[in-house]
């Protein structure tokens, strides 16, 4: 079963007599209907003046058809209250007092509550204009306090400026090359910029994510982000992506990180591995689909290299970051051992691009040397009308799972793209100009698609339903480009070959 505690605020008047509970639901013409079968039961409630505070169970499934199951997906609370109490008649219309939030009720989430006062510092961008377009990416180097011994970050805190919580959509931590002096930190630029400073290109490594609607991080007792020593960050890059649709000018941003540490060193160092698809223009999914699947692929080859150089024992995941953009519905980390499928590492069936966290795994799980990892995400494109194509962009899209896992090891990507030749070959494309030499690339044949790019082809062609599955099914069975990074911007010796 389940408890849950419901807090209102602004009443008027101090209610008489007992409070009851009672279990309603609403029909197809939302109809508010009194059900049969009673699942929810009162355990406790209190009010006053200013707060009503009822807290009830109800079993995970219950089995009734008008009850939804409680699983560790996001689910949209929808509450409302009228200030009067409920009469013989049932309920009466809330007006304006209603809404709603998305929760992840299953969240095995350990305690957010820090035992002592820590000490923390803050990495926030300081008055960086938003301009007037739907996506900014803003790339910001800062230094690491130094440190005379080792540290454990154990929590980490969005800090978003108030009235900016929709603008600032999430954002990345990365570790940097070490090899710089202070005069990087001077400016921030526009990421993924021609004329962004080269700098930031050293910095791949992701230690930490949030996105929109996740609140602050605490690691398990046994984990921490260490600082301090010679293979910790000394310069990090903050990469915050502003989701600015109405285009919306004059805005200034002072969002960013704080970071909780601790002398107290706990005794494993955490570690990020970035997996899924690649984020590229070859992740391409049609218009109108009502559900379209892809899949990013951690390869048994990638993971057999890396910890068997680094880690033989394998690595314990204990919590996973699920990402993706608009069109996502659903998202899958599912992992394989030996060609059987184990417990999936984590899921979200109800995926809302407005609340995305760190999901804490209810069980600590092991990866080990030749094991693999596919990120499987689940789009709805019937509102669309051209090609939705991996990228940057709120409208792209991305598929992606962020693993925390510890010890730490040297692998911070391990990413695939499906062949993009094959994908051509669907829609009749024959040749394309070699070498390439622009990006997006130009068709050479056939006669409707030569000179085009190959997003203008594939925008071309007529999509249906029936050639969105198909597409889809080509799409999951072509062999894939792996990227398989190390925290210094190397590779491992699975390396990608795109043509």
């Amino acid at each position: 079963s389940f408890i849950f505690s419901i807090q209102v605020e602004g009443r008027k008047k101090v209610l008489l007599g007992s409070i009851s509970l009672q279990d309603y639901f609403t029909n197809a013409n939302r109809e508010l209907k009194k059900d049969t079968q009673q699942d929810y039961h009162l355990e406790y409630a209190m009010e006053n003046s200013t707060h009503t505070i009822i807290e009830f169970t109800r079993e995970l499934h219950t089995c009734d058809i008008n009850d939804k199951s409680i699983t560790e997906s996001t689910v949209r609370v929808i509450w409302a209250y009228h200030h009067e109490d409920v009469g013989e008649a049932g309920p009466k219309y809330h007006d304006s007092n209603r809404g709603t939030k998305s929760l992840r009720l299953l969240n095995h989430e350990t305690s957010k509550v820090l035992p002592t006062v820590v000490p923390y510092f803050d990495l926030v961008n300081q008055d960086v204009p938003i301009p007037n377009k739907g996506t900014t990416y803003w790339c910001q180097m800062f230094k690491i306090p130094v440190f005379q011994e080792k540290h454990h970050v154990i929590k980490v805190e969005p800090v978003i400026q108030r009235g900016h919580e929709s603008l600032v959509h999430h954002i990345l931590l990365y570790q940097c090359s070490s090899s710089f002096n202070d005069s990087i930190l001077d400016y921030g630029h526009e990421c993924y910029h021609p004329n962004m400073p080269d700098a930031f290109l050293t910095c791949e490594t992701v230690i930490f994510a949030w996105a929109i609607g996740g609140e602050g991080f605490s690691y398990p007792p046994h984990v921490g982000l260490s600082l301090g020593t010679p293979l910790d960050p000394r310069y990090v890059l903050l990469e915050v992506h502003y989701d600015n649709p109405t285009y919306k000018e004059g805005l200034i941003d002072n969002s960013g990180l704080r970071l909780f540490h601790t002398t107290d060193i706990r005794k494993y160092d955490a570690g990020v591995i970035e997996a899924g698809l690649w984020v590229s223009l070859f992740h391409t999914i049609p218009p109108g689909m009502p559900e379209f699947r892809s899949e990013g692929h951690c390869t048994l080859e990638c993971l057999e290299e890396a910890l068997e150089a680094e880690k033989p024992s394998g690595i314990h995941v204990f919590a996973v970051l699920l990402h993706a953009h608009l069109a996502g519905r659903g998202i899958r980390l599912r992992h394989f051992r030996k060609g059987e499928e184990m417990r999936l590492l984590a899921y979200d069936d109800d995926f809302d691009f407005n609340f995305q966290e760190f999901q804490y795994l209810k069980e600590e799980q092991t990866i080990l040397p030749g094991d693999n990892l596919i990120t499987e995400c689940r789009y709805n494109t019937k509102d669309r009308a051209r090609m939705t194509w991996g990228g940057l962009s709120t409208r792209n899209e991305m598929c992606l799972s962020y693993l925390l896992y510890y010890p730490r090891i040297n692998l911070t990507r391990c990413a695939s793209i499906p062949d993009i030749m094959e994908q051509l070959q669907f829609i009749g494309v024959k040749e394309i100009y070699r070498p390439v030499t622009t990006w997006p690339f130009i068709i050479k044949s056939p006669k409707q698609y030569k000179n085009l790019s190959f997003m203008d082809a594939m925008n071309k062609f007529k999509w249906a339903k029936k050639e969105g599955l198909s597409f889809n099914k080509l799409v999951l069975s072509l062999p894939v480009n792996v990227r398989c990074s190390k925290t210094d911007n190397a590779e491992w010796s699975v390396s990608p070959i795109l043509f």
